[in-house]
C-alpha cells in the first residue's frame, strides 16, 4: 500500500504524522511511504532523515494525495486537503468532527474512508491516540494559565507557586480524565493551591491517590463549581464527552463571579470548548479577554512541542497505521471493534453517533458503510 504523509497546514501547527522509525517499519513490511518535501521540519525530521528509512520524497501535497491509498496526517483537514481527498482513499487523523460541521459535510462528499485518532478505544475502553496529547496538553495548560498571569499579559500579576510569606495561586481543573490529570500535577508541582473537579466518585479517588492527597478532588456540580469560582486565579477546562461537543461548564454569566484578571485555560476548545465564552485561538494569537478575564483557547496545545508531541503521537498511531497499511481498511476495522469505532466517515455517511446526533444528520452503522466501500483492487 502506499502511504502519504502531507505537510501539515494549520496556522501554527508543527507536527508530523509520521518519523523516520514509522517509515522504517512500513517499507520494511514492503509498503512504499511518500512525504511532502518538508514535512517534518517543524518537528526537526530532515528529508534525508525519512529518505534513509525509504521514504520518497513529493514536492507537494497534490503528490501525496494523488499518490496515497492512505493519508496519516495529525490535525483535521483543511477545506483545501478535503478537496484533494477521493472516494477508495483512507484517511486516518484527528478529526473532532462534532462542533464542525463544514468540515463533516466535506468528508462526507469526498466519499474517502476517515478514520479518527480520537475515537479509536483499547480493549479496556480507554483513548490510547488521544492519551498521549492529552497529557502534553494538559501539562501545557497549566504552563500557559500561569504564564498569562503575569500582568504585562493581562492577568493579575500572580505568581502561581507563590513565595515564603505569601500564599500560592489557586487551580481549578473542571475535570478528571487525562488532561485533568496532567494539568493538576503541574500545578502542583508549581506549588500551586489545587481543585480538581469530576462527575465520577470512583475517579475521583483514583485521583486523590495519583495525585499523593495533595490536590482537593471535588464533585463537579453546577453550584459546586460556581462558588469555587471567586476564589480561584486560572480555570482549566479538561471536560471529555467521547466524540461528542463538550458542555458548558462556566458560563458568561459566571465571569462576574471571577477575579478580574484570571484566566481561563479551554483545552476542550477541540470539541467545541467547555466555557460558553471560548473560541478557538491560536499560538500566534492565544489570548482574548471577555468581561477583564483571559481566555487561553488554543486548538493545537501540543503542536507547540512538535518535537515531544510528534513522537509521543507517532508511538501511539504507528501500530494502527501498520494494521491499516498491511491489512486494509476493511480487514484492519473489522478484526478489532475498537479500531472499528475510529471510523466517523464511509461511504458518503456519518457512521460515528455523537456526531451525527450533534449535527442532525442520519447515522449509520460503520460496519454496514464500510460494506459500501470499494475493496483495494
Amino acid at each position: 500500500m502506499k502511504v502519504g504523509v502531507p505537510t501539515e497546514i494549520k496556522k501554527d501547527e508543527y507536527r508530523v504524522a509520521l518519523t523516520p522509525s514509522g517509515v522504517r517499519e512500513l517499507t520494511a513490511a514492503g509498503h512504499e511511504v511518500i512525504v511532502q518535501q518538508g514535512a517534518g521540519e517543524g518537528s526537526a525530521i530532515s528529508d534525508a532523515d525519512y529518505v534513509a528509512q525509504g521514504a520518497q520524497i513529493v514536492p507537494d501535497a497534490d503528490a501525496v494525495f494523488a499518490g496515497a491509498d492512505l493519508v496519516v496526517k495529525v490535525k483535521e483537514p483543511q477545506a483545501v486537503e478535503i478537496a484533494k481527498l477521493r472516494e477508495g482513499q483512507t484517511l486516518f487523523t484527528y478529526l473532532h468532527l462534532a462542533p464542525d460541521p463544514e468540515q463533516t459535510q466535506g468528508l462526507v462528499a469526498s466519499g474517502a474512508t476517515c478514520v479518527a485518532y480520537e475515537t479509536v478505544e483499547d480493549r479496556l475502553g480507554r483513548l490510547p491516540l488521544l492519551a498521549p496529547m492529552s497529557e502534553i496538553a494538559g501539562k501545557i495548560a497549566t504552563q500557559a494559565g500561569a504564564f498569562m498571569l503575569e500582568k504585562p499579559l493581562g492577568g493579575r500579576g500572580l505568581l502561581l507557586g507563590g513565595v515564603p510569606g505569601v500564599a500560592a495561586g489557586r487551580v481549578m481543573v473542571i475535570g478528571g480524565g487525562v488532561v485533568g490529570q496532567n494539568a493538576a500535577s503541574i500545578a502542583l508541582g508549581m506549588g500551586a493551591e489545587v481543585y480538581i473537579f469530576d462527575m465520577s466518585i470512583d475517579r475521583l479517588r483514583e485521583l486523590e491517590h495519583t495525585l499523593n492527597h495533595q490536590a482537593s478532588t471535588c464533585y463537579a456540580t453546577t453550584l459546586d463549581i460556581e462558588q469555587r469560582l471567586p476564589e480561584v486565579d486560572l480555570v482549566i477546562g479538561a471536560v471529555l464527552v467521547r466524540g461528542q461537543k463538550a458542555p458548558h461548564v462556566v458560563t458568561r454569566e459566571q465571569l462576574a463571579l471571577m477575579k478580574p484578571g484570571a484566566v481561563l485555560v479551554d483545552v476542550s476548545i477541540d470539541q467545541g470548548g467547555c466555557f460558553e465564552t471560548s473560541r478557538p485561538t491560536t499560538h500566534t494569537n492565544p489570548t482574548y479577554e471577555v468581561d477583564g478575564i483571559t481566555h487561553y483557547c488554543v486548538a493545537n496545545m501540543p503542536g507547540a512541542v512538535p518535537i515531544t508531541a510528534t513522537y509521543a503521537l507517532t508511538n501511539a498511531t504507528m501500530p494502527y497505521v501498520i494494521k491499516l497499511a498491511s491489512l486494509g481498511v476493511h480487514e484492519a476495522l473489522r478484526a478489532d471493534p475498537g479500531f472499528m469505532l475510529g471510523l466517523n466517515v464511509a461511504a458518503g455517511k456519518v457512521t460515528y453517533a455523537p456526531v451525527a446526533r450533534d449535527q442532525g444528520l442520519e447515522y449509520t452503522d460503520p460496519a454496514e458503510a464500510l460494506s459500501l466501500v470499494p475493496t483495494a483492487a
